[in-house]
């Protein structure tokens, strides 16, 4: 299992993880943290495409093209810094 910083809401990683490994077809369980979507997961600019726009969608944010994003750890961080409820807990 995802070894999570105590920052992001369990809520949130839980459904960036759905969605990424919904994309493909992966098991949310070979998801780490640190996998490389690219490199160790086989997706495309194309799925990573699809991912950005599914999270937009479900969580409400926009995500400029220029942020990097790689890793799944990437993808958690950014939704549950820029989503609206991840500020009203705050």
């Amino acid at each position: 299992m995802i070894t999570s910083t105590t920052s992001v809401p369990k809520s949130i990683e839980q459904q960036v993880l759905r969605i990424i490994s919904k994309r493909k077809a992966i098991k949310s369980r070979r998801l780490r943290i640190g996998s490389d979507l690219s490199r160790e997961l086989g997706f495309d600019t194309v799925d990573v495409v699809d991912i950005i726009l599914e999270l937009e969608r479900n969580f409400h944010i926009t995500i400029p093209d220029e942020v990097p994003l790689a890793t799944v750890g990437d993808f958690v961080t950014y939704v549950a810094s820029h989503t609206p409820e991840q500020v009203q807990a705050a």
